[in-house]
């Protein structure tokens, strides 16, 4: 018979020892049996315990995607260009470059986006449109940073990404700024945007008033040219039209240029033109009347002395519709 093992228990208050047989453990095949821990709600609690922690780790990604710390990999055609863009062109040799580095070495730097503000599973860029870009052609998924902006957090990191790697031009940069101004946003979110103080802000849009945005097209991005020669090429155009000179900029031999070429020659183009005429002063043509005039090819401006005669100009101020009436009246005979 086999030998039972036994083990020794204290009783309570007597002080003495009792055996008792206790169950046989040794193990059966190899196996040992594993202690139970409360029969099946023990299971129970560990899968809902696993089910906690997914969803705890579910949680944590939606908070590091909100927050810009995880890096995904998103289809490049769902995700739409920034609702102000700051480029002019990019630039085909640029690109092809930058195609060829992504091709070799994977892409280097994620883009940044949002979730689009009115389109469910879409998203829009804040930065990186020419590495959107290459992935497209490269048909393969870009890269991204996911995160919740507000329109004047996007516009500001757009500006400042762009502003850090020097990856605008001047002409761009102003442009990007008179965009934002046409679209309501303060003057420190456009200045926090471009990295510009309030001075050279002015200088910007001052430029953006000068020179047509046609003629800004035609001449594109001119990497190379800064804010003196863009002033420049707005104060000679002043008097002057515009419209010659983009057909001129917008022919077949004009886009083999560059962009720079293209600038170089509208300054050429606009000095060629006829400045604009200062008004000259010529006498009246009625003897002894104190009123000279000052006449441009588009109008004529009376000035009349007031110490020689103190009130007729409001005199004839007064009668100018009488006269303008009989004028009619004369065309019409």
């Amino acid at each position: 018979m086999a030998r039972k093992n036994l083990i020794e228990i204290s009783a309570p208050n007597t002080g003495r020892a009792d055996t008792v047989p206790a169950k046989d453990t040794r193990p059966i095949a190899g196996f040992l049996p594993q202690a139970r821990s409360g029969g099946p709600v023990g299971g129970i609690t560990r899968t809902l315990g696993n089910i906690t922690e997914k969803m705890e780790r579910a949680s944590d990604l939606e908070r590091q995607l909100a927050e810009g710390q995880t890096i995904v990999e998103v289809d490049p055609d769902l995700i739409d260009g920034s609702f102000v863009t700051d480029r002019l062109e990019i630039d085909p040799v640029e690109l092809g470059q930058l195609v060829e580095q992504i091709r070799e070495h994977g892409q280097q730097v994620p883009i940044l986006v949002r979730p689009h503000p009115e389109a469910r599973g879409r998203y829009q860029v804040a930065y990186g449109h020419r590495r959107l870009a290459a992935a497209k052609e490269l048909r393969i998924k870009v890269r991204a940073v996911v995160r919740q902006l507000t329109d004047d957090q996007l516009v500001v990191s757009q500006g400042q990404e762009n502003s850090a790697r020097t990856n605008l031009s001047y002409i761009e940069r102003a442009l990007f700024a008179l965009r934002l101004e046409q679209r309501d946003f303060g003057r420190d979110i456009i200045m926090a945007a471009l990295g510009v103080d309030k001075a050279a802000l002015s200088k910007m849009l001052i430029v953006m008033r000068q020179v047509p945005l046609a003629l800004i097209s035609a001449i594109g991005p001119a990497p190379d040219i800064g804010r003196r020669r863009w002033l420049e090429l707005g104060e000679r155009l002043e008097g002057v039209a515009s419209e010659p000179i983009v057909a001129e900029l917008s022919a077949d031999n004009s886009r083999k240029m560059s962009s720079d070429e293209r600038f170089q020659q509208a300054m050429v183009l606009a000095i060629g033109k006829p400045a604009s005429t200062k008004p000259t002063a010529e006498p009246s043509a009625i003897s002894g009347v104190p009123v000279t005039f000052k006449r441009t090819p588009a109008r004529a401006t009376f000035v009349f002395d007031s110490k020689a005669a103190p009130g007729f100009d409001q005199f004839v101020q007064e009668r100018l519709k009488g006269l303008f009436t009989e004028f009619q009246q004369g065309k019409e005979t």
